[in-house]
């Protein structure tokens, strides 16, 4: 079968042909047919230090994907062949202390798809049944594709109750703006958002933010003069993992108000830990879905709002076949973009 493999421990990627992966005793054998790329397919691309702490090579990465079930594992019962499905990218190891008490997304043993194990960048993919999430099978594969981050975003916004609160996203990269999205969706009286990219901003006016302002350009307090905001935004949702985008998000917290933060950064930054505790904010750490609380939700409201299900879909600006590869990671690369998604349903060989 054609797989994107990061061959060699160096920048760059190769289009294989591999041995089809066959599935365990519990797992189950997925024919993909979209897959999205991310900012971690970048890292690997690229091989920075990151990468190098990580990845064993020669694997064949992606996580982010949707397909058709093809072959189920002997010990399988929950997973039927010809179900179309997305596939949660984390396998955790079940007996730890968080997985042990319903708290898999802490699991301390997370093992990586397309990280740590062969991923969906191929014709099939092999993940545990146990990760495996059946769609709808008239769901658009383009957005069975992206339920990875979307999760990311479901997961960021639900932290905190929205409805009838302010909420301030800072970076409108593409989890950035299915979070406005779910905000809209939710009830969150004003979603103001912030980005350097005017591109990605009108995605997010696109997705229901109220106001969407450059910071170099508009101050978020001047925002907040726009919209009659008198005391600061309730809650606030960090995906940039830019420290200008936090210290300006900390600042203009209401007393009490509420950080969801997402966003990566570089390297460590200084905070205002004297406005954080004078202000008694609230800052939590956000990585993955909550397994499965997440993807029930976003299930949930994809079902029943097709407003919603638009926002989702206006996100994805690109799609390339899967030898377009590179295309789509210049795309990517670019800036002027929201997600990319690889088509993967030509004829598998």
């Amino acid at each position: 079968m054609r797989a994107l493999v990061k061959a060699a421990p160096a920048p760059g990627l190769e289009m294989r042909e591999v041995p089809e992966p066959a599935p365990g005793p519990g797992e189950v054998q997925i024919r993909v047919l979209r897959a999205g790329l991310c900012g971690t397919d970048l890292h690997l691309h690229d091989w920075d230090d990151w990468a190098a702490s990580v990845v064993s090579t020669p694997m064949t990465i992606g996580h982010e994907f949707f397909g058709e079930v093809t072959e189920v594992g002997r010990d399988v019962t929950s997973v039927q062949p010809g179900q179309r499905v997305s596939g949660e990218g984390h396998i955790v190891c079940g007996m730890c202390r968080n997985c042990r008490a319903g708290r898999r997304q802490l699991c301390i043993h997370t093992i990586g798809v397309g990280v740590n194990r062969d991923g969906a960048f191929a014709d099939y993919v092999v993940i545990p049944a146990t990760n495996v999430w059946v769609q709808p099978h008239d769901l658009d594969p383009d957005l069975g594709a992206v339920f990875d981050p979307l999760g990311n975003a479901t997961h960021t916004a639900l932290s905190f109750p929205l409805a009838g609160e302010d909420v301030l996203v800072t970076g409108a990269g593409p989890i950035g703006v299915m979070a406005t999205a779910v905000a809209r969706h939710v009830g969150a009286r004003f979603v103001v958002v912030s980005d350097l990219s005017a591109f990605r901003l009108d995605l997010a006016r696109k997705a229901g933010a109220d106001l969407v302002l450059d910071p170099t350009r508009t101050s978020l307090r001047e925002a907040m003069d726009e919209l009659g905001m008198r005391e600061g935004f309730d809650i606030g949702l960090e995906m940039s993992g830019a420290p200008a985008a936090v210290t300006s998000m900390i600042a203009t917290m209401n007393h009490g108000g509420r950080i969801a933060m997402l966003g990566l950064p570089g390297e460590p930054y200084p905070i205002d830990w004297a406005k954080v505790i004078t202000h008694m904010l609230t800052v939590k750490g956000i990585y993955g879905r909550e397994m499965y609380d997440t993807w029930y939700a976003m299930s949930a409201m994809l079902q029943t709002s097709a407003a919603l299900r638009d926002a989702v879909r206006s996100v994805i600006t690109h799609r390339f076949a899967a030898s377009d590869y590179e295309l789509a990671f210049a795309a990517v690369r670019s800036g002027e973009c929201g997600k990319v998604i690889l088509d993967w349903s030509e004829e598998a060989r």
